[in-house]
């Protein structure tokens, strides 16, 4: 089955993750990825998320998405380029998706300017790193 899901761009958060990346983009998108993972440890990479995964996300930069699973799970994906102006609060990533699995590694992910519907940037998914809340 090929559906196509539309995620709509959030606020700027940050991301801290188990290997080496660039840092966040800004103090407040650091504060945001902090307030996001606190109390939460990595566990090894992932290449695919669960369908039911890939609805609930923010943008932490424009390199950065996590996608939320309740609040003791969240999943850090460090792009493979840049996803230009996605963390701007009128962009939406939009993915195609194929089969049962959600969101891939791999995955060509578009970014649309909401206002115009025009695309102004596309990126490729990296692997998701779960960070889950210890004991839980």
């Amino acid at each position: 089955m090929r559906g196509l899901i539309l995620l709509a761009a959030s606020g700027t958060l940050a991301a801290c993750t188990v290997s080496a990346q660039e840092p966040p983009s800004s103090i407040q998108a650091q504060t945001k990825a902090q307030q996001l993972l606190a109390g939460k440890v990595a566990l090894a990479p992932i290449s695919c998320l669960p369908t039911r995964k890939a609805n609930d996300f923010v943008v932490i930069d424009d390199n950065t998405l996590a996608y939320k699973d309740g609040t003791s799970r969240v999943y850090i994906n460090h792009t493979t380029g840049s996803c230009a102006q996605a963390s701007q609060g009128h962009a939406a990533l939009v993915s195609h998706q194929i089969g049962q699995e959600g969101p891939c590694s791999g995955d060509v992910v578009q970014v649309v300017d909401t206002l115009s519907h025009q695309a102004i940037g596309s990126c490729s998914l990296g692997e998701f790193i779960p960070y889950v809340r210890q004991g839980a």
